[in-house]
C-alpha cells in the first residue's frame, strides 16, 4: 500500500447535525486505507456550474471498513463553501484529495496520553485515541468550548477514554472555565507523559505552555489554522505558512499542510503567527531594519 495521497470521487453516505456542527461520512476506500491519525482531507466544493477554486481542508474524525472504507469529517457551517457541503445528501459525489499532511507521532511504548480538543477540530483526536489504545496507552481527554454546543465528542470521550474532562466558559456543560485554567490540574491527576492537541490557535498556545511547565512533550495539530489560511492542501500555494523554530535554533516558515498539520508545540512561535519574523530564514531584509529598509 502506498502512503501517497489519492484524488478520488467519493460518495456521500450521510450528513448529520452534531450540536452546532455537521458530520459528513464519505465512501472513499483508497483514502481510508492510507489514513493515519492527524492527517486531513481536502474537499472540492461547489457544483458543476458554481465550483469554487479553493478546496476546504478538514481533519478526519473516524475511518471505518464499511462499504470498503469510509471517512468521516466534522465541520462548522461558517461560509459559502461549508454551507454547500452541509447541503449535500446521500449518494452525492464529492472530489476528495487525501490523506494529506504529517500524522501524529506515536509513542513506541505504552504511556499515559492526554488529548486536548476544542470545537470541531477536536474531532481529529478520536482516531488518534483509538490507535493509542490499541498500543496499550492510557488515554485521557480534555474537551472545551464556549458553550456545551461548541464541545464536540464529550460522550464519545467518556465512553472510550480512561477519563474525560469537559469545560465550558458559560458552565452549561461540565466545569465552568477554560481549558487553560483546568489543564494543570488534569495533567497532575492523570500523570500524563505526553500531550496531544487539536483546535483553535489560542487553545494550542495554552496547551503548549502548560505542557512546557510540566516538562512534557506536546504535539499539536494546526488544522484550524490550515482551514482558515490554506488554499491547496498540498504545499504549492504557500498561503498557510507559519514560523517554526528548528532543532538548530533557526526559525523557518513552514507549510501547515505539507510540513504539518501536526507540529511540536514548543517549536511553534505562537506570538508571531500571521507574520514573517525578521529573524526567520529568508525573511525580507527590509523587515530587519529599524526604519523599514528606507535608504
Amino acid at each position: 500500500m502506498s502512503d501517497s495521497p489519492v484524488q478520488t470521487s467519493a460518495t456521500v453516505l450521510t450528513v448529520r447535525g452534531v450540536q452546532d456542527y455537521h458530520a459528513m461520512t464519505l465512501v472513499a476506500p483508497a483514502v481510508a486505507e492510507r489514513f493515519r491519525p492527524g492527517q486531513f482531507v481536502a474537499l472540492a466544493v461547489g457544483g458543476d456550474h458554481s465550483s469554487r477554486l479553493i478546496r476546504r481542508c478538514f481533519g478526519v474524525y473516524e475511518v471505518k471498513p464499511d462499504y470498503g472504507g469510509t471517512v468521516e469529517v466534522v465541520f462548522a457551517d461558517t461560509e459559502p463553501g461549508t454551507a454547500w457541503l452541509a447541503g449535500r445528501r446521500s449518494r452525492d459525489k464529492l472530489d476528495v484529495l487525501g490523506p494529506l499532511g504529517r500524522p501524529f507521532r506515536l509513542p513506541r511504548d505504552p504511556v499515559t496520553c492526554l488529548l486536548v480538543g476544542g470545537g470541531p477540530g477536536g474531532a481529529a483526536l478520536f482516531a488518534l485515541a483509538d490507535t493509542l489504545r490499541r498500543r496499550g496507552c492510557h488515554v485521557h481527554f480534555v474537551l472545551g468550548g464556549t458553550t456545551g454546543r461548541h464541545v464536540f465528542g464529550s460522550r464519545m470521550a467518556q465512553r472510550i477514554g480512561d477519563s474525560a474532562t469537559v469545560t465550558t466558559e458559560d458552565g452549561s456543560t461540565g466545569e465552568r472555565g477554560t481549558v487553560r485554567e483546568i489543564l494543570p490540574r488534569v495533567v497532575a491527576e492523570t500523570g500524563a507523559d505526553v500531550v496531544y492537541a487539536c483546535g483553535p490557535t489560542p487553545l494550542l498556545r495554552a496547551v503548549t505552555r502548560v505542557a512546557a511547565e510540566f516538562g512534557l512533550p506536546s504535539q499539536v495539530s494546526v488544522q484550524e489554522f490550515l482551514g482558515r489560511t490554506g488554499a491547496c492542501g498540498i504545499g504549492a500555494c504557500m498561503t498557510c505558512v507559519l514560523p517554526v523554530q528548528g532543532e538548530d535554533g533557526v526559525t523557518r516558515m513552514v507549510r501547515a499542510c505539507a510540513d504539518g498539520p501536526v507540529l511540536r508545540g514548543d517549536r511553534v512561535r505562537w506570538g508571531d503567527l500571521g507574520t514573517i519574523p525578521f529573524d526567520a530564514l529568508g525573511a525580507p531584509r527590509a523587515a530587519a531594519l529599524p526604519d523599514g529598509g528606507a535608504r
